[in-house]
Protein backbone atom coordinates (compact mmCIF):
# COMPACT_ATOMS: atom_id res chain seq x y z
CA UNK A 1 0.00 0.00 0.00
CA UNK A 2 1.04 3.48 -0.91
CA UNK A 3 1.64 5.45 2.02
CA UNK A 4 3.60 8.25 0.80
CA UNK A 5 2.23 11.62 1.01
CA UNK A 6 1.56 13.89 -2.07
CA UNK A 7 3.29 17.41 -2.21
CA UNK A 8 2.23 19.93 -4.47
CA UNK A 9 4.45 22.48 -5.63
CA UNK A 10 2.74 25.50 -6.18
CA UNK A 11 4.04 27.70 -9.04
CA UNK A 12 3.28 30.22 -11.95
CA UNK A 13 1.54 33.17 -10.56
CA UNK A 14 -0.03 36.57 -11.97
CA UNK A 15 3.66 39.16 -12.01
CA UNK A 16 6.11 39.36 -14.53
CA UNK A 17 7.82 36.59 -12.02
CA UNK A 18 6.42 33.91 -13.07
CA UNK A 19 9.57 32.87 -15.56
CA UNK A 20 11.11 32.84 -11.98
CA UNK A 21 8.78 31.24 -10.01
CA UNK A 22 8.72 28.48 -12.77
CA UNK A 23 12.76 27.75 -12.33
CA UNK A 24 12.27 27.42 -8.59
CA UNK A 25 9.69 24.52 -9.04
CA UNK A 26 12.56 22.74 -10.99
CA UNK A 27 14.34 23.00 -7.83
CA UNK A 28 12.76 22.01 -5.02
CA UNK A 29 11.29 19.31 -7.35
CA UNK A 30 14.93 18.57 -7.22
CA UNK A 31 15.74 19.19 -3.70
CA UNK A 32 12.79 17.03 -2.49
CA UNK A 33 13.10 12.90 -1.13
CA UNK A 34 11.23 11.51 -3.98
CA UNK A 35 11.28 8.20 -2.42
CA UNK A 36 9.30 9.78 1.24
CA UNK A 37 6.81 12.13 -1.19
CA UNK A 38 4.69 11.69 -4.47
CA UNK A 39 5.70 15.42 -6.21
CA UNK A 40 3.29 17.31 -8.34
CA UNK A 41 3.91 20.47 -10.09
CA UNK A 42 0.71 22.78 -9.84
CA UNK A 43 0.72 25.66 -12.11
CA UNK A 44 -2.02 28.56 -10.52
CA UNK A 45 -2.49 31.44 -12.80
CA UNK A 46 -5.77 33.97 -12.92
CA UNK A 47 -6.99 31.60 -16.26
CA UNK A 48 -5.59 28.40 -15.33
CA UNK A 49 -5.08 25.95 -12.45
CA UNK A 50 -3.24 22.38 -13.56
CA UNK A 51 -1.42 20.08 -12.37
CA UNK A 52 1.30 18.25 -14.88
CA UNK A 53 0.75 14.91 -14.87
CA UNK A 54 3.83 12.39 -14.76
CA UNK A 55 3.16 11.70 -19.05
CA UNK A 56 3.76 15.80 -19.34
CA UNK A 57 0.01 16.39 -19.70
CA UNK A 58 -1.70 19.22 -17.58
CA UNK A 59 -4.91 18.27 -15.77
CA UNK A 60 -7.25 21.40 -13.99
CA UNK A 61 -7.95 21.24 -10.38
CA UNK A 62 -10.81 21.43 -8.43
CA UNK A 63 -10.88 24.66 -6.84
CA UNK A 64 -13.14 23.07 -4.07
CA UNK A 65 -10.49 21.08 -2.42
CA UNK A 66 -7.36 21.58 -4.99
CA UNK A 67 -7.38 18.19 -5.73
CA UNK A 68 -7.22 16.36 -9.57
CA UNK A 69 -8.12 13.59 -11.70
CA UNK A 70 -5.55 10.75 -12.98
CA UNK A 71 -6.35 7.62 -14.17
CA UNK A 72 -9.67 8.07 -13.25
CA UNK A 73 -9.78 9.11 -9.39
CA UNK A 74 -9.42 11.38 -7.45
CA UNK A 75 -6.27 12.98 -5.84
CA UNK A 76 -6.00 14.94 -3.20
CA UNK A 77 -2.71 16.72 -1.52
CA UNK A 78 -1.43 16.53 1.47
CA UNK A 79 0.99 19.42 1.83
CA UNK A 80 1.61 22.64 -0.93
CA UNK A 81 5.19 24.04 -0.76
CA UNK A 82 4.20 27.75 -2.30
CA UNK A 83 6.99 29.01 -4.77
CA UNK A 84 5.18 31.84 -6.38
CA UNK A 85 6.91 35.26 -7.03
CA UNK A 86 4.14 37.94 -6.59
CA UNK A 87 0.75 37.49 -6.52
CA UNK A 88 -1.46 35.72 -5.36
CA UNK A 89 1.53 33.30 -3.72
CA UNK A 90 3.75 35.95 -1.81
CA UNK A 91 0.63 38.47 -0.94
CA UNK A 92 -1.41 35.99 1.59
CA UNK A 93 -3.98 35.42 -0.79
CA UNK A 94 -3.37 32.03 -2.09
CA UNK A 95 -2.32 31.15 2.26
CA UNK A 96 -5.95 32.13 2.81
CA UNK A 97 -7.37 29.75 -0.02
CA UNK A 98 -5.09 27.11 1.43
CA UNK A 99 -6.45 27.93 5.20
CA UNK A 100 -10.19 27.94 4.02
CA UNK A 101 -9.64 24.25 2.48
CA UNK A 102 -7.37 22.76 5.16
CA UNK A 103 -4.75 22.45 3.57
CA UNK A 104 -0.68 22.38 5.37
CA UNK A 105 1.19 24.94 3.32
CA UNK A 106 4.99 26.00 3.35
CA UNK A 107 5.10 29.93 3.97
CA UNK A 108 4.04 32.43 6.16
CA UNK A 109 0.40 32.93 6.77
CA UNK A 110 -1.96 34.93 5.28
CA UNK A 111 -1.42 38.21 7.53
CA UNK A 112 2.52 37.92 7.84
CA UNK A 113 2.27 36.94 4.10
CA UNK A 114 0.30 40.23 2.91
CA UNK A 115 2.14 42.10 5.31
CA UNK A 116 5.85 41.23 4.11
CA UNK A 117 4.46 41.87 0.69
CA UNK A 118 3.79 45.34 1.34
CA UNK A 119 7.67 46.81 1.51
CA UNK A 120 6.51 50.11 3.03
CA UNK A 121 3.94 48.67 5.77
CA UNK A 122 6.45 45.83 6.79
CA UNK A 123 8.93 48.44 7.26
CA UNK A 124 7.33 50.85 9.22
CA UNK A 125 5.94 48.27 11.38
CA UNK A 126 9.16 46.74 12.50
CA UNK A 127 10.72 50.30 12.27
CA UNK A 128 8.41 50.27 15.62
CA UNK A 129 10.80 47.11 17.24
CA UNK A 130 14.17 49.39 16.50
CA UNK A 131 14.79 47.83 12.97
CA UNK A 132 16.93 50.44 10.85
CA UNK A 133 15.27 51.43 7.66
CA UNK A 134 15.38 53.60 5.00
CA UNK A 135 13.71 57.00 4.76
CA UNK A 136 11.01 56.75 2.15
CA UNK A 137 8.05 57.83 0.84
CA UNK A 138 4.66 56.15 -0.63
CA UNK A 139 2.64 56.50 -3.42
CA UNK A 140 -0.72 55.24 -4.09
CA UNK A 141 -2.34 55.54 -7.62
CA UNK A 142 -4.04 58.59 -8.55
CA UNK A 143 -1.64 60.38 -5.76
CA UNK A 144 1.38 62.06 -7.34
CA UNK A 145 4.80 63.76 -5.24
CA UNK A 146 7.02 66.12 -6.24
CA UNK A 147 10.48 66.19 -6.79
CA UNK A 148 10.96 69.11 -4.35
CA UNK A 149 9.41 67.24 -2.17
CA UNK A 150 11.43 63.99 -2.85
CA UNK A 151 14.61 66.31 -2.54
CA UNK A 152 13.73 68.03 0.40
CA UNK A 153 12.86 64.39 2.42
CA UNK A 154 15.09 61.83 0.82
CA UNK A 155 17.78 63.60 -1.49
CA UNK A 156 19.08 62.01 -4.68
CA UNK A 157 19.56 59.55 -5.69
CA UNK A 158 16.39 57.48 -4.72
CA UNK A 159 15.24 54.34 -5.66
CA UNK A 160 11.87 54.12 -7.11
CA UNK A 161 9.90 50.68 -6.93
CA UNK A 162 6.66 48.75 -6.78
CA UNK A 163 5.91 48.62 -3.00
CA UNK A 164 4.06 45.40 -3.78
CA UNK A 165 5.54 43.86 -6.03
CA UNK A 166 7.88 40.36 -6.56
CA UNK A 167 11.27 41.68 -6.59
CA UNK A 168 13.50 43.01 -9.67
CA UNK A 169 10.63 44.35 -11.78
CA UNK A 170 10.10 48.27 -12.45
CA UNK A 171 12.66 49.61 -10.12
CA UNK A 172 14.83 52.58 -11.20
CA UNK A 173 17.71 54.56 -9.49
CA UNK A 174 16.90 58.19 -10.11
CA UNK A 175 19.63 60.47 -9.69
CA UNK A 176 17.65 63.71 -10.46
CA UNK A 177 14.48 65.26 -10.88
CA UNK A 178 13.56 64.73 -14.25
CA UNK A 179 13.83 60.79 -14.18
CA UNK A 180 11.24 60.75 -11.50
CA UNK A 181 8.16 60.79 -13.00
CA UNK A 182 9.31 58.17 -15.51
CA UNK A 183 10.86 56.23 -12.81
CA UNK A 184 7.20 56.68 -11.14
CA UNK A 185 5.16 55.68 -13.87
CA UNK A 186 7.44 52.91 -14.80
CA UNK A 187 6.76 50.98 -11.25
CA UNK A 188 2.86 51.74 -11.09
CA UNK A 189 3.17 49.16 -14.45
CA UNK A 190 4.05 46.89 -12.42
CA UNK A 191 1.52 47.28 -8.61
CA UNK A 192 -0.60 49.83 -7.58
CA UNK A 193 1.64 51.06 -4.87
CA UNK A 194 4.84 52.99 -5.69
CA UNK A 195 8.01 53.40 -2.43
CA UNK A 196 10.58 56.09 -3.16
CA UNK A 197 12.94 55.15 -0.90
CA UNK A 198 16.46 57.05 0.01
CA UNK A 199 19.57 55.22 -1.46
CA UNK A 200 22.01 54.03 1.29
CA UNK A 201 25.95 53.80 0.10
CA UNK A 202 26.88 49.85 1.32
CA UNK A 203 27.65 46.50 1.02
CA UNK A 204 24.39 44.35 0.22
CA UNK A 205 23.59 41.18 2.11
CA UNK A 206 21.19 38.79 2.42
CA UNK A 207 20.22 35.68 5.05
CA UNK A 208 17.92 33.14 4.74
CA UNK A 209 16.21 31.88 8.10
CA UNK A 210 13.79 29.14 9.46
CA UNK A 211 12.41 27.17 12.58
CA UNK A 212 10.52 24.41 12.98
CA UNK A 213 9.92 22.60 16.44
CA UNK A 214 12.40 22.62 18.55
CA UNK A 215 14.92 23.63 15.83
CA UNK A 216 16.21 27.28 14.56
CA UNK A 217 18.51 27.44 11.26
CA UNK A 218 19.73 31.07 10.62
CA UNK A 219 21.85 30.48 7.55
CA UNK A 220 25.09 32.47 6.72
CA UNK A 221 24.96 35.67 5.15
CA UNK A 222 25.73 36.03 1.45
CA UNK A 223 27.12 39.40 0.21
CA UNK A 224 25.94 40.82 -3.08
CA UNK A 225 28.60 42.45 -5.87
CA UNK A 226 27.25 43.67 -9.22
CA UNK A 227 28.93 46.12 -11.56
CA UNK A 228 25.06 47.22 -12.47
CA UNK A 229 23.84 50.22 -10.79
CA UNK A 230 21.98 48.01 -8.73
CA UNK A 231 21.37 44.23 -7.85
CA UNK A 232 18.58 44.80 -10.75
CA UNK A 233 16.45 41.81 -12.66
CA UNK A 234 19.94 41.22 -14.71
CA UNK A 235 22.02 41.06 -11.94
CA UNK A 236 19.81 38.57 -10.66
CA UNK A 237 18.80 36.45 -13.23
CA UNK A 238 21.67 36.87 -15.92
CA UNK A 239 24.50 36.53 -14.10
CA UNK A 240 25.77 39.88 -13.98
CA UNK A 241 26.53 39.85 -10.01
CA UNK A 242 29.08 37.87 -7.64
CA UNK A 243 27.59 36.40 -4.91
CA UNK A 244 29.99 35.90 -1.58
CA UNK A 245 28.92 33.26 0.74
CA UNK A 246 30.01 33.66 3.49
CA UNK A 247 30.02 37.25 3.42
CA UNK A 248 33.33 39.52 3.47
CA UNK A 249 32.06 41.14 7.01
CA UNK A 250 33.70 40.67 10.29
CA UNK A 251 32.26 37.76 12.58
CA UNK A 252 31.02 40.47 14.87
CA UNK A 253 28.85 41.99 12.85
CA UNK A 254 27.82 38.39 10.96
CA UNK A 255 26.34 37.53 14.23
CA UNK A 256 24.49 40.88 14.54
CA UNK A 257 22.56 40.83 11.06
CA UNK A 258 21.90 36.62 11.65
CA UNK A 259 20.79 37.59 15.67
CA UNK A 260 18.38 40.52 14.23
CA UNK A 261 16.91 38.26 11.28
CA UNK A 262 15.95 35.73 14.10
CA UNK A 263 14.61 38.32 15.78
CA UNK A 264 12.14 39.18 13.45
CA UNK A 265 11.64 36.11 11.86
CA UNK A 266 9.64 35.70 15.49
CA UNK A 267 7.67 39.04 15.35
CA UNK A 268 6.35 38.76 12.61
CA UNK A 269 5.21 35.34 13.66
CA UNK A 270 6.81 33.84 10.36
CA UNK A 271 6.98 30.75 9.03
CA UNK A 272 8.67 28.51 6.66
CA UNK A 273 11.71 29.79 4.88
CA UNK A 274 12.86 33.26 4.82
CA UNK A 275 15.60 35.59 3.64
CA UNK A 276 16.08 39.03 4.63
CA UNK A 277 17.82 41.65 2.62
CA UNK A 278 20.18 44.19 4.35
CA UNK A 279 22.63 47.09 3.28
CA UNK A 280 25.56 47.52 5.70
CA UNK A 281 26.73 51.74 5.18
CA UNK A 282 29.69 52.85 6.43
CA UNK A 283 28.93 53.57 9.63
CA UNK A 284 28.34 49.39 10.30
CA UNK A 285 24.65 49.54 11.08
CA UNK A 286 22.78 47.31 9.20
CA UNK A 287 19.58 48.75 7.54
CA UNK A 288 16.97 46.71 6.63
CA UNK A 289 16.10 46.38 2.69
CA UNK A 290 13.26 44.05 2.75
CA UNK A 291 11.76 40.31 3.51
CA UNK A 292 11.16 37.49 1.31
CA UNK A 293 8.45 34.99 2.53
CA UNK A 294 8.89 33.04 -1.42
CA UNK A 295 12.55 33.37 -1.80
CA UNK A 296 13.84 31.92 -5.57
CA UNK A 297 14.50 28.28 -4.97
CA UNK A 298 16.64 27.77 -8.29
CA UNK A 299 19.79 25.47 -7.95
CA UNK A 300 22.18 28.93 -8.07
CA UNK A 301 19.29 30.76 -5.69
CA UNK A 302 20.60 32.93 -2.31
CA UNK A 303 18.93 29.91 0.00
CA UNK A 304 20.76 26.62 -1.89
CA UNK A 305 23.57 28.47 -1.89
CA UNK A 306 23.78 29.19 1.95
CA UNK A 307 22.28 25.82 2.56
CA UNK A 308 25.54 24.50 0.63
CA UNK A 309 27.81 26.70 2.59
CA UNK A 310 26.79 25.90 5.65
CA UNK A 311 27.12 22.01 5.25
CA UNK A 312 23.51 21.53 5.25
CA UNK A 313 21.73 19.08 2.79
CA UNK A 314 18.75 20.85 1.11
CA UNK A 315 16.82 17.51 0.73
CA UNK A 316 16.84 17.67 4.81
CA UNK A 317 15.91 21.03 4.61
CA UNK A 318 12.99 20.56 2.41
CA UNK A 319 11.91 17.58 5.18
CA UNK A 320 12.15 19.87 8.27
CA UNK A 321 9.46 22.58 6.47
CA UNK A 322 7.47 19.66 5.25
CA UNK A 323 7.40 17.28 8.44
CA UNK A 324 6.71 20.27 10.50
CA UNK A 325 3.49 21.45 9.08
CA UNK A 326 1.88 18.06 8.67
CA UNK A 327 2.84 16.24 11.55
Amino acid sequence: MNTKKNIAIVAGGDSSEIVISLKSAEGIYSFIDKDKYNLYIAIVKHDQWAVKLPNGDYTPIDKNDFSFEMDGRKVRFDFAYITIHGTPGEDGRLQAYFDLIGLPYSSCGMLVSALTFNKYVCNQYLSHFGIRIAKSIRVRKGESVSAEEVETRLGWPVFVKPDDGGSSFGITKVKEAAQLQPAIDKAFAEGGEVIIESFIEGTEISCGCYKVKGKEVVLPITEVVTSNEFFDFDAKYNGQVQEITPARISPELTERVQREISRIYDILGAKGLIRVDYIIPSDGIPCLLEINTTPGMTATSFIPQQVRAAGLNITDVMNDIIENEIN
